[in-house]
């Protein structure tokens, strides 16, 4: 006679802990497959806590590296806080430089600097989709395998097939854009192949990666059509992130219809080309005539910069030499962009913009007088509304408390701290002169904001705990007056 199901002892499996990954690691009699097992789940335990130690220890060991003798063109070292807000520039792919690159940094510096690019935006797409697979695990199972989908993985544990698409979705487009960008950059330097392959690897790394670091000085090659263009269509990809890549190649493989995208890849196309429209248009009617700019240019040179003005300020900081001659308002509407940023899970900062695509849908229930948040024949899910709202309100209250300390320690106007703050945080990669070496409050300030927009409050949320599925008790529900 079997026993019923009552009588049989309940086995809870617990969370992963260290010494786990320690034994996973050094055992040698145990099972390749239970090693790969126990390393997987305690990656999906503690992403958040995994992405801060991740970022500290590349950011200690970036900083090191640059202040040795070797990493500096002129005799010495660098000064330590230079090495360190340089470090966190490029690991945060913000990019906003203090010294000049090419003239400050030697060959063995600038390889540091591109190295760190490389990590950070990895790390980032890496953790981000650590802790979209740990959210999953909290999911119903329809939901769990549409995430799992998304981060083309067949089923959640497959920790290693979503690392691969992400190392394979980063390498394969820069791979494509210093392709790209070879030739061209080939005419530029005569016929230097060393320096012409230097230079379209940093631009390749650096342009998907939507950081402002160039190898050639203030990035003034990026206005030839040849260079400029190819760095453009990197930037931009690497702002959708990758499983909306993702989800477009196999659109594109299967013959899938727009109609059957996944809701996520339809938000972040609609909402990012809604904002590239609009700076478009609003670079076109602000600044067309700004003679400070393009005063003696010809319709072609208007039309290129007003596509990369349009495009880049979101997240890209190449070519910083025409922001400073910026209007007011214009610098007030490139602080909203950099706000909003690319899209989740990619190398772009900011709130993200299917944040404000869940901010905008809201809106629009609440004032229709619908219960549910739907877009595209979806309804969307409590929670994702709840962390849009959080997110958006911990970016703004770092901006407006930054923005007030930046005030205070240059004595500049709000329109430039508003402007380098939101760069900053929001990882934009632009600067109108308020990052400057001879102020180190203000260098700690605008690396503290770099660390916290790379680093985003989702990771710290799952750094402190995790989620749980079900809420244990639920009070009695009662209504306010708001608005």
């Amino acid at each position: 006679m079997k026993p019923s199901n009552s009588h049989r002892p309940s086995i809870r499996r617990r969370a992963p802990r260290g010494t786990d990954l320690w034994r996973a690691l050094v055992d040698p009699d145990q099972n390749p497959s239970a090693r790969t097992r126990v390393f997987s789940d305690l990656l999906l335990a503690y992403p958040g806590r995994l992405t801060i130690i991740y970022f500290i220890m590349l950011v200690v060991i970036a900083t090191v590296l640059l202040t040795l003798p070797v990493s500096s063109r002129s005799p010495g070292s660098t000064d330590p806080l230079t090495a360190f807000y340089t470090a966190v520039s490029a690991l945060s792919t913000c990019g906003i430089p203090i010294v000049n690159s090419t003239e400050h940094w030697s060959v063995f510096g600038q390889c540091v600097i591109l190295v760190s690019v490389q990590l950070g935006g990895l790390g980032v797409m890496t953790f981000a989709s650590l802790i979209m697979l740990a959210t999953a695990r909290h999911l119903r199972a329809s939901q769990r395998l549409r995430t799992a989908n998304e981060l083309g993985a067949s089923a959640l544990g497959e920790t290693r097939d979503v690392l691969a698409v992400v190392f394979a979705t980063t390498f394969i487009i820069e791979g494509i854009t210093f392709a790209a960008l070879f030739p061209g950059l080939f005419s530029i330097n005569r016929g230097d192949w060393g320096q012409t392959a230097w230079e379209a690897l940093f631009y390749a790394v650096s342009a998907y990666n939507n950081t402002g670091f160039t190898p050639d000085a203030a990035g003034l090659h990026v206005n030839n059509p040849a260079v400029g263009l190819p760095i453009l269509l990197s930037a931009f990809c690497g702002t959708l992130g990758f499983p909306v890549l993702l989800n477009l190649a196999r659109a594109c493989r299967r013959r899938i219809p727009p109609r059957r995208w996944q809701l996520h890849t339809k938000l972040t196309l609609v909402t990012t080309f809604a904002l590239v429209l609009c700076s478009l248009l609003w670079y076109v009617a602000v600044e067309w005539n700004n003679p400070r700019l393009y005063a003696d240019a010809d319709l072609g040179v208007k039309l290129q910069a007003a596509l990369s003005a349009a495009v880049m300020p979101r997240s890209a900081g190449f070519d910083l030499s025409w922001v400073p001659e910026l209007s007011d308002p214009t610098r007030v509407f490139m602080s909203m962009l950099m706000f909003i940023g690319g899209g989740s899970s990619s190398t772009a900062g900011g709130i993200r913009v299917t944040t404000l695509a869940v901010l905008v849908l809201t809106c629009r229930a609440a004032l229709t007088g619908h219960g549910d948040v739907t877009a595209f024949r979806r309804r969307l899910p409590m929670r994702v509304v709840m962390m849009a709202v959080s997110v958006t309100l911990i970016f703004a209250l770092l901006t407006f408390a930054a923005s007030l300390a930046l005030m205070f320690v240059t004595g500049k106007p709000l329109s430039d701290v508003l402007f380098e703050a939101c760069s900053a945080l929001s990882l934009g990669g632009y600067s109108v002169g308020v990052a400057n070496a001879q102020e180190p409050a203000t260098l700690v300030i605008l690396a503290l904001l770099m660390i916290a927009g790379r680093i985003g409050p989702t990771s710290v949320v799952y750094a402190i705990s995790r989620p749980h599925a079900t809420e244990a008790m639920r009070y009695p529900e009662e209504s306010i007056i708001v608005g």
